[in-house]
């Protein structure tokens, strides 16, 4: 959100609900000699009827909105450095327990031969620690007073609320994918808590090994640019039924600006259909069978409907 000449900026802000995590901007005229002038507009939906007194400004909300102005610049789509994800854990490896340093290696080997065991092939969302430590996949910060959320490309259910507001976590929270986190700004750096997070995601250092973290698992990261478009999480993850201490490592993300990098839909279990269409003429999905490791079984004939035309759209949020 931009503001613009002629409008109070604050009052757009209370409108959009939420704002991707940057200072405030002059948006560009409408052209080099015509500047916006809003004002001059014709009266919005929202305008108060002729006559009617105009409402109140809350000065407490209008000051919590012109804050998020002195927060760092987070705009844009944050695509993670995989190359460096692979180096951190050749020169950082996991501290794994005797017992899940026997069963990391047993994976290894299944996926080195070949025969990866694929930890996310039903569709569950990666969660926490896992999305932070593995994505492929693009995402944004966007700011609110007291809360700043994460969204995650490739499915919908990519996401994390890290409330800013001074709240403590809940003495008994209901344990979620990604936990309950609470977070406050050290300067310009997002200081971020999580607990209450299933046992059952996974610690993971690829897509084919890791293990369920089996419960109690703590998370704190540090979020904070080491370069104007380089976003570092600096994380510590305490998981005392797999680790034999705490690990520290860091995982970067570099930005895209650029609107063609922007998020966009995907929904994981797309891929369990086949689009076609059926006898009525309508466009349908239709259950594909998959392997055990998540691949359409070779000889599945989907029932009698007919492929339908490729789309684009479709194919990409498969990606």
């Amino acid at each position: 959100m931009r503001a613009i000449r002629g409008f109070n900026w604050v009052a757009s802000l209370l409108l959009a609900g939420a704002w991707a995590c940057q200072p405030a901007l002059p948006a560009p005229a409408t052209s080099a000699h015509e500047p916006v002038d809003v004002d001059s507009a014709a009266p919005s939906a929202s305008s108060p009827a002729p006559g009617a007194a105009a409402p109140q400004e809350d000065p407490k909300r209008a000051a919590s909105w012109g804050a998020l102005a002195q927060l760092p610049d987070w705009d844009g789509s944050w695509n993670p450095n995989i190359t460096d994800q692979n180096a951190q854990i050749k020169s950082n490896p996991v501290p794994w327990n005797v017992n899940a340093a026997l069963e990391v290696a047993r994976l290894g080997e299944l996926e080195k031969a070949g025969h990866p065991k694929g930890l996310f092939v039903n569709c569950l969302p990666e969660g926490m620690p896992a999305w932070m430590l593995i994505t492929h996949n693009a995402l944004e910060f966007l700011c609110s007073p007291g809360r700043v959320t994460i969204l995650g490309e490739s499915d919908g259910n990519r996401i994390r609320r890290i409330y800013t507001d001074g709240r403590a976590h809940p003495q008994d929270p209901d344990l979620s994918f990604h936990g309950h986190s609470i977070g406050h700004w050290e300067n310009d750096t997002l200081v971020v808590d999580t607990v209450a997070v299933l046992p059952q995601t996974f610690l993971a250092v690829s897509e084919a090994v890791g293990l369920p973290n089996d419960g109690d698992l703590h998370v704190v990261e540090r979020f904070h640019l080491v370069e104007p478009d380089i976003l570092a999480d600096d994380l510590e993850i305490e998981a005392p039924h797999l680790l034999s201490r705490p690990w520290k490592t860091q995982r970067r993300y570099f930005r895209q600006r650029s609107h063609k990098f922007d998020v966009v839909e995907g929904v994981c279990q797309q891929g369990f259909f086949s689009p076609q269409v059926d006898a009525d003429g309508h466009h349908v999905f239709v259950p594909v069978p998959q392997t055990e490791d998540g691949n359409p079984v070779p000889s599945a004939t989907p029932g009698r409907a007919q492929p339908a035309p490729a789309n684009p759209t479709a194919k990409r949020a498969q990606k």
